[in-house]
């Protein structure tokens, strides 16, 4: 809901919450928590208050392109796996817990599977930015990687079999599996839907976008089952958001950062 000069108006927030099912006593609880945490200042009272996005709200909004343009061009054959495992593995004392625990979520962020005790894979070159996330966590001394075409965990020597062992591919699955329940919604009620409920559904489709995907290692293709129920999730999105940029939205952030991303990756034609 924030537009292109970080506010948000809260008599928009309220209807669009409201047709999401949410009271407006949940609303003003959610207000009042995002301004007490810094995400937010608050001017006004009621629906006429006007919510402004800090600059460290700014600053983590935009989604990663770099990600979308991966997922798309693998699920159109553009970006074909090498056949190269990445491995990282670290060990940090007991006495660093917070690095510790802050370096395992990181690999896990970056789509590392774990193969036993602080030892992970990846199907994606990795490194960089697993060492700089050391570097920054002071553990850098710490840190292994390396890389290899012959992996084998288990009796699981066999791609597939590998990342079907590693991954919770099923898990991921039915994530996906939702979204592309509420991509089809959202494709089919964009034609007669008036501007809340546009807002509404773009939204919505965000939402359960970053839902399915934030757990998702993007495993290559090859590295899954086929057909992949992701990737026909992520082609029904993409037509749901080229059809709400081709209708006039309010200019909230969140849809021109989509729409732009999505028609940069999936259009093969030179953007004017």
């Amino acid at each position: 809901m924030i537009r292109e000069d970080a506010t948000i108006d809260a008599g928009e927030l309220y209807d669009v919450a409201a047709a999401l099912g949410m009271t407006d006593q949940q609303v003003r609880l959610c207000i009042k928590r995002v301004v007490a945490e810094g995400l937010f200042t608050h001017e006004g009272r009621g629906r006429k208050a006007l919510l402004r996005a800090t600059e460290d709200t700014r600053a983590v909004l935009a989604p990663e392109l770099e990600y979308l343009r991966l997922m798309y061009a693998q699920d159109r054959g553009r970006a074909g796996w090498d056949g190269v495992w990445h491995v990282a593995a670290f060990a940090v004392p007991e006495t660093d817990r917070t690095a510790r625990d802050a370096m395992r979520n990181t690999i896990v962020e970056l789509g590392g599977a774990p193969i036993q005790g602080g030892l992970y894979a990846s199907a994606h070159p990795w490194e960089e930015r697993i060492r700089s996330a050391a570097g920054e966590l002071g553990i850098a001394g710490s840190l292994t990687t390396f890389s290899t075409r012959d992996l084998t965990v288990g009796e699981s020597t066999a791609a597939r079999a590998l990342a079907a062992h590693l991954w919770p591919l099923d898990r991921l699955a039915a994530g996906h599996e939702r979204l592309l329940g509420i991509a089809e919604h959202v494709r089919s009620a964009l034609p007669t839907a008036q501007e809340t409920e546009r807002v509404t559904l773009a939204i919505t489709l965000a939402a359960e976008f970053d839902r399915a995907h934030n757990p998702d290692p993007l495993l290559p293709p090859e590295l899954l089952p086929q057909p992949w129920i992701g990737a026909a999730a992520r082609a029904v999105v993409a037509e749901c958001w080229a059809a709400l940029d081709a209708a006039p939205l309010p200019p909230i952030r969140l849809f021109r950062w989509y729409a732009d991303a999505v028609s940069e990756i999936t259009d093969t034609t030179p953007r004017r």
